[in-house]
């Protein structure tokens, strides 16, 4: 993460003094936030991931007017409580306004100083990274996702990501290499209790859908998994559990949306995600159940492995997720829209009815809304913690 400052000079007859003063400033909140906070000049601007504008002083008004145009929009505008600093910046961010400039001052404390910066930081790295991602679609999004589909050109236009496809043909002829690279994935699946002819035909899945995304350089991948039941006799649950441990974010049944989701939620935590179908919601208790028949192995306390629920085929994942905080997301495919709430899982299920990893988390009033009158599709994203405010964060820049 490269953190940028462009300083503007204050006009101030100490002018000499009170720059000594902003620049040690600066030093404190570098080691506060504990990244380096690099003075930056206007031809170097662009090399950084998120640049804000330290006002000096007083009078520094006109001077930022001049370089307005050579810095990166929104405009943070960082003021101290001294030399009228704020004044300055409550000046220069009215005419911001005026002119439907987007804009904020970051003020207070040097410790909520920080924090504003180090938050800032992350939502435009992460703004930045998926700006750039380039995914993939193996086969078409299954039947059933009739509101999952995502318009390539519109996603590179208007978010940068590039979306490709790929068919399924390419995947299956990767199958019947048999091939795939031994890890600690795969490793600790084989090391589970079950049918081993299976497990193997799940690890060449694994296999051919790595070397796709190797070629094809992906940042994230997204299959018709229910295809390969018939061909195959077998199911991707095992190939996307370990690629999303490995840092290839992947998703189930061709859905775009939940992929870009996965991703988001993602970059913005730093958690395994699991993605997931709503299978109950209870407005009474204000309790839900999610289930599905792959999560990332890196995401569970234990595991054991079962059959996919819906086939009766191939090999799937029962994970055992920690108890305690945890957050449901979902944006739409081009991110005009979002949901984000927290919630607390208190129970790993193992009902037969369901989809093999379950989980039971408390919900509020506000998300059981959600739910019946504007869900965003059916799969929704689940990481461990609470990160409401970054994710909040992130769609107010978007």
């Amino acid at each position: 993460m490269k953190i940028g400052v462009y300083y503007v000079v204050s006009s101030n007859a100490e002018g000499k003094a009170i720059d000594e003063a902003n620049y040690n400033l600066i030093k404190r909140l570098s080691k506060l936030i504990e990244k380096e906070i690099e003075i930056v000049n206007l031809e170097t601007v662009n090399q950084y991931d998120f640049v804000f504008s330290f006002i000096g002083g007083g009078g520094t008004e006109g001077r930022f007017l001049e370089v307005l145009d050579k810095l990166p929009e929104p405009i943070f505008l960082l003021a101290t409580p001294n030399n009228n600093s704020l004044a300055a910046s409550m000046e220069i961010l009215s005419y911001l306004n005026q002119n439907n400039i987007e804009g904020e001052i970051i003020h207070g404390s040097e410790e909520k100083m920080a924090q504003r910066i180090a938050d800032l930081a992350k939502v435009f790295e992460v703004k930045k990274r998926i700006n750039n991602f380039r995914i993939a679609r193996v086969g078409k999004p299954s039947d059933w996702l009739i509101s999952s589909d995502v318009d390539a050109i519109e996603s590179k236009e208007l978010n940068g990501i590039e979306i490709i496809d790929i068919e399924m043909e390419e995947f299956f002829k990767e199958i019947e290499k048999k091939e795939y690279q031994e890890n600690k994935y795969t490793k600790l699946i084989k090391s589970k209790e079950f049918d081993f002819k299976e497990i193997e035909l799940s690890l060449c899945i694994y296999g051919a859908l790595k070397r796709l995304c190797d070629k094809y350089q992906l940042d994230g991948v997204t299959v018709r998994c229910f295809d390969l039941l018939e061909p195959i006799k077998s199911t991707g649950c095992v190939a996307l559990a370990i690629l999303n441990s490995e840092g290839i974010y992947a998703s189930c049944e061709g859905d775009v949306p939940a992929l870009i989701s996965m991703a988001i939620l993602g970059e913005l935590t730093g958690k395994p995600i699991f993605q997931a179908n709503p299978s109950v919601i209870n407005p009474e208790t204000k309790e839900m159940i999610l289930a599905h028949c792959t999560l990332p192995v890196s995401m569970v306390s234990e595991f054991s492995l079962m059959t996919h629920y819906e086939s009766g085929l191939g090999v799937a994942l029962r994970g055992k997720l920690p108890l305690g905080d945890v957050m449901l997301f979902k944006c739409s495919g081009l991110l005009d829209s979002y949901f984000v709430s927290s919630a607390k899982l208190t129970e790993n299920l193992t009902k037969n009815d369901l989809c093999r990893s379950q989980i039971k988390i408390e919900i509020d009033d506000d998300a059981i809304e959600y739910f019946f009158t504007e869900t965003i599709g059916n799969h929704h994203l689940i990481c461990a913690g609470d990160y409401v405010e970054i994710v909040d964060e992130f769609f107010k820049w978007i």
